[in-house]
């Protein structure tokens, strides 16, 4: 068990998580260092240079796994420059029968390449612990299919059920929408109410989506590449317990500040 939680470090990830006792944590999200190689207000990116990555990601990795509950869940969010290795160093440490689906993040932002297709997508690998892990498909189903609706909503009104016309199985309400693997949320424009001007900073309503998906009230969850601390803000508001750790004082301050602590 974890002796202290809902807190924040301001520490090297790697350093932090050796502090964490084994399999206390039931989801792990991290919106890892990209490899972009830039110098961004808050952070130096890793270089986009494989020896690089494997040198920073595979102890780091370790750890998470070690974090992890048996029923637990990882997703870690990158882009086409390093996602493929990022996806050979999870299928070494979590297991390739123990991936579960690389989601595709699309967004709408401004400015595009002459050269080639612009991207506007960005990767969330998604490995559990084992075969017996949390997930909660009703709680983030979207909304239920048109054709449904309009075929089936003046028989739900008048008798309280509806009946399948393929199935034949009664329904008594609509039923969203599976998941799907992909998923369309705006970035956060400037002037937002969400935005406090981190860099690369992350809607909430992704956070949303994760943190449903794979955990359950009470849990505790972790974010150890926190930014500007969106995973937890949201884990408070859907009465998750948190730990999250940057090594930037200014992520943290803004962390804390969200969190109103």
């Amino acid at each position: 068990m974890l002796d202290e939680i809902n807190k924040v470090a301001c520490m090297d990830n790697l350093e932090y998580m050796k502090t964490l006792p084994n399999e206390s944590i039931s989801l792990i999200y991290g919106d890892i260092l990209y490899g972009t190689g830039r110098k961004f207000k808050d952070y130096q990116d890793l270089k986009p240079i494989k020896s690089v990555i494997d040198e920073f990601y595979i102890s780091r990795i370790k750890e998470m796994y070690r974090l992890l509950k048996q029923t637990g869940s990882i997703y870690l969010q990158c882009d086409s420059r390093i996602n493929h290795w990022i996806r050979c160093i999870m299928d070494d440490i979590f297991g390739y029968e123990n991936f579960q689906n690389e989601i595709v993040w699309c967004y709408k932002s401004q400015g595009f390449n002459k050269n080639k297709y612009s991207s506007k997508h960005d990767y969330i690998i998604f490995y559990s612990k084992s075969k017996d892990f949390t997930f909660n498909m009703d709680d983030i189903r979207g909304e239920p299919s048109e054709s449904w609706v309009k075929r089936y909503s003046k028989e739900l009104k008048e008798k309280g059920f509806f009946t399948d016309y393929k199935s034949k199985k009664k329904y008594y309400s609509f039923v969203g929408s599976p998941p799907l693997d992909w998923i369309n949320i705006s970035i956060l424009p400037s002037a937002h109410k969400e935005n406090t001007g981190y860099a690369t900073q992350k809607p909430l309503e992704l956070m949303d989506r994760i943190i449903r998906g794979s955990s359950n009230e009470g849990d505790v969850v972790a974010d150890l590449f926190m930014g500007s601390g969106g995973f937890l803000v949201k884990a408070k508001e859907l009465k998750r317990n948190y730990v999250g750790c940057d090594n930037n004082i200014e992520a943290v301050e803004i962390t804390n500040k969200r969190l109103e602590i």
